[in-house]
């Protein structure tokens, strides 16, 4: 990708390249299921080993239509129980391909079409560039190609918010638009909230309801949830992740939440990310990936036509010269199709998505000329380790031997890491050295407003000035002087990253200001940079 990549922003690009490396051991493509699964399996103990504070990861592997292995590894919580092929993990955006599902349902039945402007469906559908607004089709919706920057909106529910869906919807006109239509990708998870809506409109079922009774219940996903009220604590990996000291993804490992929903509740945007599952349910959706489309009993979830086309690129994502012999896989072009990456590996294809969330990260993986898929889950934050098991796990599959996925994991972590520190510091030293604000403070106080999110307060509390971000409850703590007009807060939930706001001055008082993350490494989702504030 050309953007920087953030922590879960490598979920969505390209597998990244390593240097070769020697050999961890695994002859040739496994020739038999058994075989293979007992390789994965020991791979995956390995990965546990090489990055020993992961608390949890969960694997399901299919091949030739059959689950070969669905397996949990590790505990629920540090110090807690272990988990088994039934624990839930939240899996985020992997329930796009889903959603996609939902809409290539409706095409068979004729009640959609990918070509088709989004407003035949919803006739209220409007953007911030109006040029766009009749352009705009279904295939648009899921491709990341309408020209929105990366995260573009995610405000609206990233952080859990209060918002309805009916408030993000009302809320698209409004987010703006950088970039030309059609032209670059840019991922974006609103519009897979309007595409869940394509789904309600067309069906006349809400989005979560078509997909329980026309997805879930003929594949018998009993343990797939679509609304995260309904995944029990008991039977779920708990979220985890650093919380600092310096920074957020620095320090030490711990338990960030009590429950799935506590971190993770997008009930509201559920077509873009809302699913827990565990490893059995999920091999049932990668076995019917793999047959596209074809059920264990002849009938079709979807035509093998329309599983043609969500495997059919509409965007580049990255391009590069190929695979050289220190990087043996490196995709010539890495591309999204329809609620699918699709890229080339080592000469194959590859289709696949990932998935984080606070305290969660995920992937599934198809590789059709093997008919072979996995997944995995995990309960923790670990980049590092989900791409030693991504692309351990294909290598495997695929009989290759050149790549020590787990040792290089381990050095691009530490140089991460130590990046992060120095980042840290250097930020620090400028707010040590900063200038003092250009007014009292009392004077930034006030309603703040954006045209797509709404209301920011800066109010008086316990003799300091506070920041209340009105529709999302973690979003809240001190505001203190950092450098001039440039204050940043330090939010009393250490979950969430923390924000610079710059004010602008006009005839000596706060009229407009913007924002952005202090933490280089903060997550894309937390778009403060597409903000607009001017005061009430």
């Amino acid at each position: 990708m050309s953007i920087r990549l953030t922590r879960r922003a490598a979920l969505v690009s390209s597998a990244a390249a390593a240097a070769v490396l020697p050999s961890i051991g695994w002859a040739r493509a496994a020739n038999d299921s058994a075989t293979l699964a007992e390789q994965v399996d020991a791979y995956v103990k390995q990965v546990m080993a090489g990055f020993p504070d992961q608390p949890a990861v969960s694997v399901a592997l299919v091949k030739d239509g059959e689950a070969v292995l669905t397996r949990g590894y590790g505990v629920r919580a540090i110090g807690g129980a272990a988990i088994d092929e039934h624990t839930l993990f939240a899996i985020a955006s992997n329930t796009k391909a889903v959603t996609c599902a939902a809409l290539a349902i409706l095409i068979d039945e004729g009640k959609v079409k990918w070509d088709e402007p989004v407003r035949t469906y919803l006739p209220d559908f409007a953007l911030s560039k109006p040029e766009l607004n009749d352009m705009v089709t279904v295939r648009d919706l899921v491709s990341h190609r309408i020209g929105f920057g990366l995260g573009a909106g995610d405000l609206l529910f990233w952080p859990n918010s209060d918002r309805t869906r009916a408030e993000i919807m009302a809320a698209v006109p409004h987010v703006p638009i950088e970039d030309s239509f059609r032209t670059s990708y840019h991922y974006c998870n609103l519009m897979f909230v309007v595409a869940g809506e394509v789904v309600a409109a067309a069906s006349g079922m809400a989005w979560e309801d078509f997909v329980q009774t026309r997805i879930l219940d003929r594949l018998a996903m009993t343990e797939t949830l679509p609304l995260m009220t309904a995944a029990d604590p008991a039977k779920s990996a708990l979220p985890h992740g650093r919380l600092g000291p310096p920074l957020r993804y620095q320090g030490e490992m711990q338990t960030i939440g009590r429950s799935i929903q506590e971190v993770w509740n997008w009930s509201s945007a559920g077509a873009a990310g809302g699913f827990v599952t565990s490893p059995v349910d999920w091999a049932k959706w990668i076995a019917v990936q793999l047959a596209r489309g074809e059920l264990p009993d002849g009938t079709r979830l979807y035509s093998e036509a329309r599983a043609n086309e969500m495997w059919r690129p509409n965007i580049i994502i990255s391009n590069s010269a190929g695979p050289t012999e220190t990087l043996p896989n490196r995709a010539i072009a890495s591309t999204y199709a329809t609620g699918w990456q699709v890229q080339d590996y080592r000469g194959e294809r590859m289709i696949t998505h990932g998935g984080g969330a606070p305290g969660y990260v995920s992937g599934t993986v198809l590789i059709p000329g093997r008919n072979a898929g996995f997944s995995y889950f995990t309960n923790a934050e670990e980049g590092m380790l989900t791409r030693a098991l991504r692309s351990g796990v294909t290598d495997i599959v695929m009989g290759k031997t050149d790549v020590d996925w787990i040792a290089d994991g381990q050095r691009l972590k530490a140089e991460g890491d130590a990046k992060s520190v120095a980042a840290a510091a250097e930020i620090d030293a400028k707010q040590a050295a900063g200038a003092p604000p250009s007014l009292p403070l009392a004077a930034y106080r006030g309603t703040w407003r954006d045209p797509w999110y709404g209301d920011i307060v800066i109010e008086a509390r316990d003799l300091q000035l506070w920041l209340r971000f009105s529709r999302t409850p973690a979003l809240q703590g001190p505001l203190e002087p950092y450098d001039g007009d440039t204050l940043r807060t330090r939010f009393t939930d250490r979950r969430e990253e923390d924000v610079f706001i710059t004010f602008t001055l006009e005839n000596g008082a706060p009229v407009s200001a913007t924002m952005k993350a202090v933490s280089p490494d903060a997550d894309f989702s937390y778009d403060y940079h597409d903000l607009r504030l001017t005061k009430v």
